[in-house]
């Protein structure tokens, strides 16, 4: 953990989109069992990682995210078969997109995490908030935002099904 004092008043912001049947379940678990980490993210339930649409992520990051991190099920352990292969190759070119854009690719981050590794979420929110008081906030300037909009539907259109 830090203190907000020592950072100068600087909180990260951590926006993490979690499979609902592995990573957003340990998250539980965690918390369940009272593993204290990093306040700093905001968790989004989703069915599968495979279903984070690559606009989600920059709209995230677009409103004011420091950093976003997806979660999902351990290749081959995917309810969905191959969502989390899709999940990977989509934040590949993600990572691509953000450095023409001056944003480092370790704002973006995938974790596979099962259902039972609660330990694991709280290691990596402690990790990712650690990284961004290091890095310090991500500053967009208005024109990257307008690039970041535009050009994702036509980036990403080999990658959707």
């Amino acid at each position: 953990m830090y203190d907000s004092q020592k950072t100068g008043g600087y909180e990260p912001r951590i926006v993490a989109f979690f499979c609902n049947w592995c990573t957003y379940t340990a998250s539980d678990l965690a918390g369940t069992a009272r593993m204290i980490y990093a306040p700093n993210a905001r968790i989004i339930r989703v069915m599968c990682s495979g279903r984070v649409d690559p606009r989600f992520v920059l709209a995230a990051f677009r409103n004011g995210a420091d950093a976003v991190l997806i979660g999902g099920c351990h290749p081959g352990d995917c309810h969905y078969q191959e969502g989390n292969c899709k999940a990977l190759r989509r934040v590949t070119l993600l990572k691509r997109l953000l450095k023409q854009f001056g944003i480092e690719e370790e704002r973006l981050r995938l974790e596979w995490i099962s259902a039972s590794e609660g330990d694991r979420v709280w290691r990596v929110m402690n990790e990712m908030a650690a990284m961004l008081l290091r890095l310090g906030p991500l500053h967009l300037e208005p024109v990257a935002l307008h690039k970041l909009a535009t050009k994702v539907p036509a980036a990403f259109e080999e990658v959707a099904p």
